[in-house]
């Protein structure tokens, strides 16, 4: 697979680890799970470990990849890396010590920033004060639903130098959301087969949020429910969510 990427916040993935566990209602239309069974009809040597056909699947079984270490070594340009874009880092079969490795690997190359997102906010606060965090880390939580809210006070926990949100799939309202002590949240609808449909005062509810808090917000997409246009294209957007911010005065973040 190609390091570059095609999603709108990120520059490059890097896959230290692959394959993961469903844990909420965001993963029910996990793109990397239809990826990997695809990747492992063709092949790929880092998609042949099944996972559990309750909560995973074929080619998605959680493996760790030592010799993907070094990948980011080899990047000479400063790049915006999405960490585990078919994985979770903090999945409770990633031992600590490999963690760590990762960490070390970030910290080795400043000239990159990093962004890890995950769905195991808990393990993150957990081990937080076991790890050294690196300053080009950004560390951040999926909060698909009001049931996640509770990922964003763990988050607050973790010393990151910036900690952002992740409401993507976003498929259902966030009625008391607080973003004090967050830099950036992403807002996006469901793609997909079998996507969900967002409804956009949802989204609105969160830029307004963020505004009024003065944290960045990035509205990523708005959902395969609306049509191709509306979907993608930012100019096609309704005013209020033509919105595509970084976090500010942070450390890799655009000015």
């Amino acid at each position: 697979m190609s390091d570059r990427s095609s999603i709108e916040w990120t520059e490059a993935t890097w896959n230290p680890t692959t394959g993961c566990d469903r844990v909420s209602a965001g993963c029910d239309n996990c793109y990397a799970l239809t990826l990997s069974k695809r990747l492992k009809a063709m092949g790929s040597p880092k998609y042949q470990n099944d996972g559990d056909p309750r909560t995973s699947g074929p080619g998605f079984g959680l493996t760790v990849h030592p010799q993907a270490l070094t990948v980011p070594l080899r990047w000479r340009a400063p790049r915006t890396v999405f960490v585990n874009s078919m994985s979770d880092l903090f999945h409770a079969r990633v031992p600590l010590d490999y963690v760590r490795r990762v960490f070390e690997v970030m910290a080795s190359t400043p000239q990159h920033t990093y962004q890890v997102l995950t769905k195991r906010a808990r393990r993150v606060r957990q081990l937080a004060d076991r790890l050294e965090w690196p300053e080009n880390l950004w560390m951040g939580v999926s909060v698909e639903s009001v049931k996640e809210l509770p990922r964003v006070e763990d988050l607050r926990q973790v010393p990151a130098a910036v900690k952002f949100l992740s409401c993507e799939p976003l498929i259902g309202p966030l009625p008391g959301l607080e973003v004090s002590g967050i830099d950036w949240v992403i807002v996006g609808g469901e793609s997909g087969t079998g996507a969900r449909s967002t409804d956009l005062q949802w989204a609105s509810d969160i830029v307004e949020t963020c505004q009024a808090s003065g944290t960045s917000v990035f509205v990523k997409q708005l959902g395969s429910g609306w049509n191709k246009a509306l979907h993608k294209d930012i100019d096609q957007f309704p005013a209020a969510l033509r919105v595509r911010e970084y976090p500010r005065a942070r450390h890799g973040a655009p000015a």
